[in-house]
């Protein structure tokens, strides 16, 4: 697919996105640009890697309002509509649907496809480093959720909605190791963000104890 079928599709989109939050559409961006580089070196259709990049949150907006249970299944139906309407080929189709439809952490699906491995990897970078550590405490202070409070400890398993940001990092995003990533680049690209998140929160937890 040519450059301006893509640049065609991301302004055909931009109504379904929420103007700001964790979410928004550069989160998608972010995810996009990843799963391009990591795209490269693996044996990926990159026309379905895009689009699926591009539409794998479209429904996000539509299930932080309260309106759809899960954002992969019902944003797996959108972007077959859009995409059978905009022409995209048919037999990719299917392939972009299943990466959609698996990419979310929290349902922990396998993804069939090494376009879908990409998508999964390219979704959960963006859950690790320094914009993440930015997207979890906007998404905190939108739901108006406590800083920190060494007495709340963190549930060993994970469940949406931490009673604390700092316990939204132990609860969850510790858990996406390096080695929990599906291809070689993204698992390279994960290791510096994951350690830049450890250091964050040693510090964190050291100044709030009045140690450092």
């Amino acid at each position: 697919m040519k450059n301006n079928f893509f640049i065609e599709l991301k302004k055909k989109i931009q109504p379904y996105f929420e103007k700001h939050g964790s979410h928004d559409f550069t989160h998608t961006e972010r995810v996009y640009r990843n799963a391009i580089r990591i795209s490269k070196g693996e044996k990926a259709d990159l026309d379905v890697v895009k689009a699926a990049a591009l539409l794998h949150d479209i429904a996000r907006a539509k299930e932080d309002n309260g309106k759809i249970k899960c954002h992969a299944e019902h944003g797996a139906i959108i972007a077959e509509k859009i995409l059978r309407k905009m022409n995209f080929p048919e037999e990719k189709i299917e392939k972009v649907v299943h990466a959609i439809r698996v990419h979310r952490y929290s349902k922990n699906k396998k993804a069939e496809t090494k376009e879908a491995e990409i998508i999964q990897d390219a979704d959960r970078l963006d859950a690790l480093g320094a914009i993440c550590i930015a997207r979890i405490f906007m998404h905190g202070a939108k739901k108006e959720r406590a800083l920190y409070d060494p007495k709340i400890k963190p549930n060993k398993v994970y469940k949406s909605g931490a009673a604390t940001s700092i316990n939204h990092f132990y609860e969850k995003i510790l858990k996406i190791k390096p080695t929990t990533f599906k291809t070689k680049k993204a698992r390279s690209m994960a290791e510096k963000k994951y350690n830049f998140v450890k250091i964050f929160l040693s510090q964190f937890i050291k100044e709030w104890d009045g140690r450092d």
